[in-house]
């Protein structure tokens, strides 16, 4: 069972730098691919970036392209987002996101994720 916890999140000066982090507590963190996704107060929650089970194949949304950087672990079962320049509209709640086992697919929807974590606040202040 895959059970994600998230941190990282705080304050940060828009054009500042965060690296958000989740932890598997769960033994199968290896067989599962990741994902990052965010919601902002009033919005639906959004695909950020994600990167495959085996660690070679990485995902952006375009708004976050050339800013963010996902990537993993499997020896400490962490995955982790470095986010660079930040935007206030980049503020949101960042969930940790499973699909898998062994999910080799491209797209990543948030109705199809079979673990979340709770999320790590994330705020830009302008």
């Amino acid at each position: 069972q895959v059970q994600l916890v998230e941190s990282g999140g705080r304050l940060v000066q828009a054009g500042g730098s965060l690296r958000l982090s989740c932890a598997d507590s769960g033994r199968t963190f290896n067989n599962y691919a990741m994902a990052w996704f965010r919601q902002a107060p009033g919005k639906e929650r959004e695909f950020v970036a994600a990167i495959s089970w085996e660690g070679s194949r990485m995902f952006y949304a375009d708004s976050v392209k050339g800013r963010f950087t996902i990537s993993r672990d499997n020896a400490k079962n962490t995955v982790s987002l470095q986010m660079n320049s930040l935007k206030p509209e980049d503020a949101a709640v960042y969930y940790c996101a499973a699909k898998g086992p062994y999910y080799r697919g491209t797209y990543y929807y948030t109705n199809a994720m079979d673990y979340w974590g709770k999320g790590t606040l994330v705020t830009v202040s302008s």
